[in-house]
Formats: structure tokens, sequence, C-alpha cells
């Protein structure tokens, strides 16, 4: 899969430890994100993995801010974006499952490293089951 990144100031060691899972994992990596811990601004970051995302240049998204709310309302300014603020494998196993989300944000400041790499690999298995679900997910857009 190619999968679109973009994180703030909060983020980059979180980054780089998921684009490290997804790199050894054979995923191909567009990387957004600031390296430094100067900060920067939000959406700078978020906006271009959506466009990766809506473009279908990316099959999926993940987004990393503080507290993950600012970078998700970014990317969900995007028609067809559904971006899921996940904090727990469950939440990230659910946005799938039921909201077909196609991005992931990540709250830096609310979650570990190791927490934050295990989301993004139960994200990307987890398929959208569809049925009752869809007919909900496509009220979703303002068309």
């Amino acid at each position: 899969m190619i999968i679109s990144i973009g994180n703030d100031h909060a983020g980059p060691d979180y980054k780089n430890a998921i684009v490290k899972y997804l790199e050894t994992n054979g995923h191909t990596v567009i990387n957004h994100g600031t390296d430094s811990f100067d900060s920067v601004d939000y959406p700078d970051f978020g906006h271009p993995v959506a466009y990766d995302v809506e473009s279908k240049k990316a099959d999926f998204g993940i987004v990393i801010c503080g507290s993950g709310n600012g970078i998700a309302m970014t990317a969900n300014k995007h028609q067809d974006i559904r971006c899921a603020l996940c904090w727990m494998v469950e939440i990230a196993e659910l946005a799938r499952q039921h909201n077909n989300a196609n991005i992931i944000s990540i709250p830096a400041r609310y979650t570990s490293i190791q927490q934050a790499v295990e989301m993004v690999e139960v994200f990307l298995i987890t398929e959208f089951e569809g049925g009752r679900h869809a007919n909900r997910v496509d009220k979703i857009a303002c068309k």
C-alpha cells in the first residue's frame, strides 16, 4: 500500500516509528511531516495528506498532532475524507469497520509510540464491514 503521513512538531518521533513500521512491512510512504520539534502549523501537514488520499495518490493517510483534533479537523475539510481521531486500538478498528475511515489521526500527547504503531497496524488491516454501515457512511459527505 501507499500511505501518506503528516505531522506537526508534536509528532516527529511518532512519525519516525510509524514510517519504520510501514517500510519494514513493505508499504511505500509519502512523508509530509516535519522532523523538527520547532512549532509549526498542523494544517500545513494535514492538507497534503488529505490531498494524497482524496486524489488516490495514497491508499490511506496518517496524521499526527498534539491532541489529534486540529489535524483531523483539517483533513476532514476535504470531500471524501473520513479522518478518525483514535487513541486506542479498538477505536482504530471500529473507525475502519463501521466508518470506513481513510485517515487515522493520532494524538501524540495522549498515546505512546507503541500504541500509535499498534493503532496504525490495526487500521490498515481492518476491512470496512459495509452493510448497515455503508448507508450511514454515504450520508457523511456534503454533496
